[in-house]
């Protein structure tokens, strides 16, 4: 029985209307960039999401291939085509991965591509759904850098701590042979095993180090701290080198802070100590200390007159153990910026240099205001 002609009518009436309300809200859609393929990866049409996600109007995008989306390396393994290929065989595929905006950056999406087929099973294009969850990436990247800087930091403390007892056990045996046998080495012997005790208290002042960097940020317990009488301490503690050094060290006035007393003791007296040790020679140091409140932060700075650094190495020196300068010239682990580092990192902050070899360099370091 054949659909009265009005009945027939109002059904593609119907069928159009409700096409068009489809294509309305896909269009409408701002969560997900929803756009189709030909079946060569044309894109075809372009709906508000794609353009917020991926920063192209309708205008700049319609008639390009989608490979535009994807990064360099991506497009040299001809990942694209490989999706569309995917998606012919199975029906559908989805992955995760880095795609690029117009304007060059990144962003990590989830893309579903849709093989569309017509009533002979022939592919006539794709649809693609691309949803922006760099958020979530991000988050988790910065969980996974947080368990991997924990599983660090244990494996260093327990690597560290067995380290211990051998090592006093060779440093027992180097210091009886000093104590009893040193009279009968010959100079060689002698030579040798003098080298022999360096290295061994070299040796421990690297595990003590590695000790005190793997405790860095545990347990940890806040207070007020005011850091004009920390300072004072810290000059205290370093009496004797201050003293030795004819050093003259200037303090402003600085904030009080809600902090943990001994990692600010520890960072101050490693700077502070730093200015005093990398002197020039025959001039005494001369350290400024200051604290200005920019925004929400504290900005501390510390200045000195000492020898400077050169400008390729102001990133390397809070690198852990890296040293610009034979032990010989001057004394000390390599660790000490590090643990400044670390302990600015705790608080949110950053720590910086500016420095001219010769001149002299100025360490900055941020910690956040009440």
């Amino acid at each position: 029985m054949k659909m009265p002609l009005q009945a027939k009518h109002l059904q593609e009436i119907i069928h159009r209307s409700n096409e068009e309300y489809y294509k309305k809200m896909v269009e409408e859609i701002t969560d997900y960039a929803i756009f189709l393929l030909d079946p060569a990866g044309i894109i075809r049409t372009w709906n508000k999401g794609a353009e917020r996600i991926k920063g192209y109007t309708s205008e700049e995008i319609i008639g390009q291939h989608f490979r535009i989306f994807y990064t360099p390396a991506d497009r040299k393994k001809g990942l694209p085509e490989k999706l569309l290929q995917q998606a012919v065989t199975f029906g559908k595929t989805n992955m995760e991965g880095w795609r690029v905006r117009k304007d060059g950056t990144t962003f990590w999406a989830n893309i579903v591509i849709t093989a569309l087929h017509d009533n002979t099973g022939n592919n006539i294009g794709f649809t693609k759904i691309t949803k922006d969850l760099t958020d979530r990436k991000l988050m988790e990247d910065v969980r996974q850098l947080a368990q991997k800087n924990k599983e660090l930091e244990q494996l260093v403390y327990i690597t560290s701590h067995d380290l211990q007892e051998p090592l006093s056990s060779i440093t027992g045996f180097a210091n009886i042979l000093e104590q009893y046998y040193k009279g009968q080495l010959d100079e060689d012997g002698r030579k040798y095993l003098h080298y022999l005790t360096q290295s061994c208290a070299h040796m421990s002042n690297l595990i003590k180090a590695l000790l005190d960097y793997s405790l860095i940020g545990r347990e940890r317990k806040l207070e007020r701290v005011d850091c004009n009488q920390l300072v004072s301490e810290v000059t205290g503690n370093l009496y004797h080198a201050i003293h030795e050094n004819s050093a003259k060290i200037i303090v402003g006035e600085l904030p009080k802070l809600d902090a943990n007393f001994i990692e600010l003791e520890l960072l101050f007296q490693n700077l502070i100590g730093n200015a005093i040790k990398f002197r020039k020679k025959d001039i005494s140091p001369e350290i400024t200390i200051k604290a200005s409140k920019r925004n929400d932060v504290w900005e501390f700075s510390i200045h000195d007159n000492g020898i400077g650094i050169d400008e390729k190495f102001q990133e390397k020196i809070f690198n852990i153990f890296q040293r610009l300068h034979n032990k010989s010239e001057f004394e000390g682990t390599g660790i000490g910026l590090a643990h400044c580092k670390k302990i600015v990192s705790l608080y949110g902050g950053n720590i910086w240099v500016e420095s001219t070899p010769g001149e002299g360099s100025t360490f900055h370091f941020t910690l956040p205001c009440d």
